[in-house]
């Protein structure tokens, strides 16, 4: 790191920031826990500039130019954003890991405060209806859902876990018997028919708009707590253990 980056951070915009933020904020939010992911800036309640990923090009192909975009979009340069928001997990490894760079990286050029947030908390708060149940499900590919359950105010019943969905449908027998509940997620998506099925017309699927505006209006109220951190502050959420770990450790037992 750049000793003049480091300092601008260290001295400059960050510590002339006031936390908790309770005036009117410019937010950059960024998902890319999906192969398309999404971009988005707001003014509070209102998105300024969305921008939804190309899922047949790579992150790292695209992402410089789509944050770009989206500041073009809402009329502002790099410096008029006041807070980042990412989105920490779950999904692919790769992907996590170039988002939450990617936005480790704005905040230590622009010194501004990020917030992480979990994916599974975004897609939870576009399902939240405060009758049904609401069910995040995430495609974990490997024939398995990174899932949580949570009730309809918002308390997680089950935490977050990367099963088979039969075997979480199962898991969570007790809390779903005769309840409403939306199932929302790209996961919840592919498994409509399994959870119609299942459900016995209690429970929906719904394929998720993208995230990124989720993610600001979270990210808009916890700095409203003062919860928004410095870059190094950010931690994957992974739910299940990388790939390359998983196939180290098979070789190291073969």
């Amino acid at each position: 790191m750049a000793v003049g980056t480091r300092s601008r951070f260290e001295k400059g915009v960050w510590s002339s920031i006031r936390w908790p933020l309770t005036r009117t904020v410019i937010i950059l939010a960024l998902d890319t826990t999906t192969r398309g992911g999404s971009l988005a800036v707001t003014r509070d309640t209102q998105v300024l500039a969305l921008v939804a990923g190309d899922a047949a090009r790579s992150h790292s192909e695209r992402l410089p130019a789509e944050i770009d975009a989206a500041l073009t979009q809402a009329g502002l340069a790099p410096d008029g954003i006041d807070l980042l928001a990412v989105a920490t997990g779950p999904g692919a490894f790769t992907g996590l890991r170039i988002g939450l760079a990617a936005m480790q990286g704005l905040a230590m050029t622009l010194g501004r405060p990020v917030i992480g947030i979990s994916a599974l908390d975004a897609l939870a708060d576009e399902a939240a209806d405060g009758v049904a149940l609401v069910a995040p499900w995430m495609d974990a590919q490997r024939g398995e859902v990174f899932a949580t359950l949570l009730d309809p105010g918002g308390r997680t019943l089950e935490p977050p876990l990367a099963a088979p969905p039969s075997v979480v449908l199962a898991s969570w027998h007790a809390h779903l018997a005769g309840r409403t509940a939306v199932f929302i997620g790209d996961a919840a998506g592919r498994e409509a028919a399994l959870i119609a099925e299942k459900g016995a017309g209690q429970w929906i699927a719904r394929t998720p708009p993208p995230l990124a505006p989720a993610l600001a209006r979270i990210a808009a109220v916890r700095a409203a707590r003062g919860e928004g951190g410095r870059p190094h502050q950010l931690t994957p959420i992974y739910v299940r253990r990388p790939d390359v770990e998983i196939e180290r450790d098979r070789r190291g037992q073969s």
